[in-house]
């Protein structure tokens, strides 16, 4: 099946978010049908802040070593696309594809000096038609998956203002919709019912269960950072009890515990 396929199931895609090699191993080893790369987490491995801090060399460095390592179809989230221009976006989408990339995230949002802002939604469906032509100029078969900050900026009237740039978007060439900190049952029906772009949604602590979001029209459903966190979190845990016992018993303990789990 397709990348593009697994977003036309009636079962949401569970996409696994990753960052580097072993992330991706485990994710292949657990099942899941598609991977695709977190900025915020590969941001904070190097030391960095989200919102392209991160070289795209960098980048590349590590979604070649992440291609390597999995057979299932991967994403990148390449932000607002590592350039200025149309063409240059491209470009860099043309080289993420030559290391087996099928997908992209691409963002409505630029962040200048810390401050993430939208960008004019006709401005950015001109520059995604404009990706999209020279994409198809260079026989590259991509799924971009634009999101769309409206609900991660807390914009006035999310709704309206996601409608209009979903419509927007899917003329423009998008395969597939993006709103981060979308949760509300009733917002995400309304825009599911007027779309015929799989609708992606992210975790968030108030975002209902996958079944529920099946039953709207969610197509697919990413993790962004927040497994990457909670991993930071265990290791805080496991180093905190080292230094509390005085010994390396509760981190062996906690293997011998693992380990029964799966016998």
């Amino acid at each position: 099946m397709t990348f593009k396929e697994l977003h036309t199931q009636v079962q949401p895609l569970l996409l696994c978010n990753v960052w580097d090699v072993p992330s991706v191993q485990i994710a292949q080893e657990l099942g899941f049908a598609a991977i695709g790369t977190s900025s915020a987490a590969i941001a904070n491995v190097l030391g960095k802040q989200d919102g392209e801090e991160v070289y795209f060399t960098e980048l590349l460095n590590i979604v070649a070593a992440i291609a390597k390592h999995s057979s299932l179809p991967l994403s990148v989230d390449i932000e607002a696309g590592y350039a200025e221009l149309p063409e240059d976006i491209a470009n860099n989408i043309i080289m993420l594809a030559k290391l087996g990339v099928v997908g992209i995230n691409i963002e409505d949002s630029i962040v200048e000096n810390g401050q993430r802002t939208l960008v004019d939604a006709e401005k950015f469906a001109h520059k995604l038609s404009a990706i999209k032509a020279q994409l198809t100029q260079a026989h590259v078969d991509m799924f971009i998956n634009v999101r769309s900050d409206t609900y991660l900026l807390g914009v006035e009237t999310p709704l309206e203002a996601s409608l209009q740039r979903a419509a927007l978007y899917h003329e423009a060439g998008a395969d597939g919709l993006f709103f981060p900190c979308l949760h509300l049952a009733t917002d995400i029906q309304a825009i599911t019912s007027v779309t015929a772009l799989p609708i992606n949604v992210m975790c968030v602590p108030e975002l209902v269960d996958f079944n529920t979001l099946k039953n709207l029209g969610v197509k697919r459903i990413s993790m962004g950072n927040f497994v990457h966190q909670a991993m930071l979190s265990s290791l805080k845990a496991a180093l905190s009890a080292i230094t509390a016992s005085g010994a390396f018993t509760p981190l062996f303990d906690n293997w011998r515990n693992h380990a029964i789990g799966h016998l």
